[in-house]
């Protein structure tokens, strides 16, 4: 029998996001395996959903940038130590400093392995090289594993392991239809949308992620004579929320104010990628990896992108009649208009599940355990 592991991962919160989702999810695979699953952040609200699975949470503010961080690396090398953890998990870059340095406190012989998710093409400086001094280095995608060898040469490639996010295919499946219920209710706060086409662009707002080019797609369409309503489904950071008033005015200046919704932050974003025609990943940099694309795409929903960073991969593999050049928003109308025309299927299968990320990292787990 497969000796039990304590694992702990370490990240800034447990709020909404795919680096905090992907770590509920290997807790919840280490748990199921007879493992013990710990994990160290400053809370949040997917905390009971953590702990719900069997993993244990630590209250620890180790994403706070201020010095008064580094108190915390005592924290973490009292954790490693009384609780005789076999793997630290970092999966940020100011929690993996302030785990690297309560490792590097311990006596060699006491130390836990050490693993890093480079989970984004981060800005190249000393600050970040941090992720990819794991023991084992996991990239979320082929993109995030070209950054790496690109910026960080002298990481060995044999360090490097690529595991890709996933969707869970009980819940992400063409089958799925969301109840009548929920239908009636949406429909009935936000009018505009009954008996209409629905195009979503779902992404936090912010600049880079596509809300621009996507206003212009519709208003494009709209020009053509095709009669879509759009989707905007994300809201911005507290601090930044001119920018979610700033899109509302570009579409009254494009004169198509009544036929977009900006929807905010959503806990229904699955119902609404499945009574969705086609949805949307127009970001101006690269993605890492692209969760939403492929939650689209299992749902059997047509996903159009730029055909770059993760979201490329995933079209590319499981449906590239969805891939238009980077910036060019009048390809994409195009495109769109011929999907709607005539449909190309998304295919049922695809390789991008949960399970299979889960049995690969739990793979690398028991290979780089001391």
């Amino acid at each position: 029998m497969t000796r039990r592991l304590t694992v702990v991962q370490l990240l800034p919160e447990l709020e909404v996001g795919g680096v905090e989702r992907g770590t509920l999810e290997i807790a919840a695979a280490l748990v199921r395996a007879g493992h013990r699953a710990l994990v160290v952040s400053a809370g949040g609200r997917l905390v009971d959903e953590l702990t719900a699975s069997g993993a244990e949470h630590i209250c620890v503010p180790i994403g706070a940038k201020r010095l008064a961080s580094l108190a915390h690396i005592p924290v973490l090398r009292r954790l490693f130590a009384a609780e005789q953890v076999d793997i630290v998990h970092a999966r940020s870059r100011l929690p993996a400093w302030l785990g690297r340095l309560a490792l590097d406190s311990l006596a060699p012989r006491q130390r836990p392995a050490w693993v890093t998710t480079v989970h984004g093409p981060y800005t190249v400086n000393a600050y970040s090289r941090i992720m990819t001094s794991g023991d084992a280095v996991i990239a979320i995608s082929d993109f995030i594993r070209a950054y790496i060898e690109r910026h960080y040469p002298q990481v060995p490639a044999a360090r490097i392991t690529v595991i890709p996010r996933g969707v869970d295919p009980a819940r992400y499946h063409a089958a799925f239809v969301p109840a009548p219920a929920w239908r009636a209710a949406f429909e009935r706060d936000h009018p505009a949308v009954r008996g209409q086409t629905l195009l979503t662009l779902p992404a936090r707002l912010t600049r880079w992620k596509g809300q621009e080019d996507f206003l212009t797609l519709i208003a494009t369409l709209r020009q053509r004579g095709c009669a879509v309503h759009g989707l905007v489904v994300g809201a911005a950071h507290p601090r930044k929320r001119a920018y979610t008033e700033e899109l509302r005015a570009r579409a009254a200046s494009l004169g198509i104010a009544a036929h977009v919704s900006f929807l905010g932050q959503r806990d229904d974003l699955r119902e609404l990628l499945a009574i969705s025609a086609i949805a949307y990943s127009l970001t101006g940099a690269p993605e890492a990896f692209g969760r939403t694309t492929i939650e689209a795409l299992a749902l059997g929903t047509p996903v159009i992108g730029y055909a770059h960073g993760g979201t490329g991969e995933i079209l590319h593999r499981v449906y590239p009649a969805g891939c238009v050049a980077v910036g060019d928003v009048a390809a994409a109308a195009t495109r769109t208009m011929a999907l709607l025309a005539a449909p190309q299927p998304v295919p049922a299968e695809h390789p991008y599940t949960v399970a299979a990320m889960q049995a690969a990292t739990l793979a690398l787990y028991a290979r780089v355990r001391r």
